[in-house]
């Protein structure tokens, strides 16, 4: 109705997003809030994306899921649900046998988590591993096997990799252990939807991934994760432990300790990697672990993100020689 001072592009031509003109072929694509120029690719998953005309064009690859346990009881399912879960006993972290009764299932992975720290909070300290007829035990920065007398052959194979123990079964099975407190499940994509446990269905839904041992939908973490532990001895957890309400004088050592994450060093990775629900899980942590290792339970937590951000191809180099 009347004109606005201002700049716009020329008939026929589109705004770039960064104060030019370009043609529709020429079209930017945003990931993140960051923008890429047409022809630019970036990997998401296991898959790559290319900006066409302002529209991402991605392959599609089915990709291989992960499952994080890491620190005093912070659980990302396959599926990518965040949650705490602080139970002393064993659990299953997951299994491929879920209620239907002729599933014979190839494999289990249970975690054995114990009090880490004064407060209740929880560490997971072994792992057993389950593929066909042999039985995996990580404990102590190294692993034993022992041979049963049922199940399948399943071949599996490890190797060390910085850190980190790996080991790869010929079932489409991975785990790897930093020989403290942190395991990753890597899992093919052939057990889509398959799988159960404290690492949820691996279905690409979050929202179901809550689901007890008798296959009900459960909205609270603590029933759904007591469902999963392997002997009825054990106690259940009823409430959920806030280390720094209990130990307050702990806590503006966390807040301050963890803030790494959220600063300068951590910047390119937090449009990639929300760092919330990491700091909270650091701070948690740093507060909690209080007799001895708590600089590693710190240094754990920031490990975790920082792993998150890899994936995302935002490469931090955040160790220095006096942080961990």
């Amino acid at each position: 109705t009347e004109c606005v001072s201002g700049c716009v592009c020329p008939e026929g031509l589109f705004d770039d997003g960064k104060g030019g003109c370009v043609q529709e072929k020429d079209c930017p694509c945003i990931h993140n809030n960051q923008w890429y120029s047409s022809g630019q690719k970036i990997t998401v998953d296991c898959n790559t994306c290319t900006c066409q005309k302002g529209v991402w064009s991605c392959t599609g690859n089915v990709c291989y899921g992960t499952c994080m346990i890491y620190g005093s009881g912070h659980y990302i399912t396959f599926d990518g649900k965040f949650y705490d879960f602080d139970g002393n006993c064993e659990y299953v972290a997951i299994q491929d046998f879920c209620g239907d009764k002729n599933s014979s299932g190839s494999f289990s992975i249970i975690t054995e988590n114990v009090p880490c720290g004064t407060t209740g909070v929880t560490c997971s300290k072994a792992i057993k591993m389950f593929l066909g007829k042999t039985e995996l035990k990580l404990e102590n920065k190294e692993y034993k096997e022992i041979q049963r007398d049922v199940g399948d052959d399943v071949v599996y194979w490890n190797r060390t990799v910085g850190l980190y123990l790996v080991i790869e079964a010929s079932n489409g099975v991975m785990l790897i252990w930093d020989k403290k407190t942190t395991v990753f499940i890597k899992l093919s994509p052939e057990y889509k939807g398959k799988v159960c446990g404290l690492c949820g269905n691996f279905d690409d839904k979050s929202n179901n991934d809550f689901t007890t041992r008798s296959g009900l939908q459960e909205p609270n973490a603590l029933k759904f994760g007591n469902s999963w532990k392997q002997s009825p001895m054990c106690p259940d957890v009823t409430q959920e432990i806030k280390p720094c309400d209990m130990k307050p004088h702990r806590k503006s050592w966390a807040d301050k300790e963890c803030s790494i994450i959220q600063s300068e060093v951590f910047k390119i990775c937090h449009s990639k990697v929300d760092p919330a629900p990491f700091y909270e899980a650091c701070v948690h942590d740093a507060c909690s672990c209080d007799s001895g290792g708590d600089c590693e339970c710190f240094c754990s937590a920031v490990a975790a993100y920082a792993q998150e951000c890899a994936k995302a191809e935002a490469c931090v180099f955040w160790r220095t020689p006096d942080i961990c």
